[in-house]
């Protein structure tokens, strides 16, 4: 199990740093869709955004302070989902159905990384462990 959970850490590690990529690379579209959608300040909240990937995408993939990447995945996921994907707002089929199918996705990501959190630490094959950085006890063991 522990080859399992570190394969699951790279890849879902992976898909959070290209996305964090993908907000830093492409700031100017990412904010003129968040000031569509009423969002103020956009650049500063994309920005935000790539912040709070980067961190959550190292945290989970290398093991170290995972609370914290979880954390950072909820902080970007729960609003995004709710501004950019409110499907239930949305006029036109086709967006809606898109929107559909994002939040969606977004909300089966947002129950995925919540289970980063029950996991006991350190984490196999995780830095924390690596060094040996004391872990208090999780309240869900």
């Amino acid at each position: 199990m522990a080859q399992a959970l570190l394969v699951g850490r790279v890849l879902v590690g992976i898909y959070w740093l290209y996305n964090a990529f993908k907000h830093f690379t492409n700031i100017g579209p990412l904010a003129r869709a968040a000031g569509a959608h009423g969002v103020p300040a956009p650049e500063l909240f994309v920005v935000f955004g790539g912040v709070l990937l980067l961190v959550g995408g190292l945290s989970l993939l290398l093991g170290l302070f995972p609370r914290i990447g979880v954390l950072a995945i909820i902080l970007f996921l729960l609003p995004v989902t709710l501004i950019m994907h409110a499907f239930w707002a949305d006029h036109d089929a086709a967006r809606r159905s898109m929107n559909v199918i994002q939040f969606g996705k977004n909300f089966a990501l947002l129950g995925s990384t919540l289970m980063f959190a029950a996991i006991p630490r350190p984490w196999p094959y995780s830095l924390e462990r690596r060094l040996r950085l004391p872990v208090r006890a999780s309240a869900l063991t």
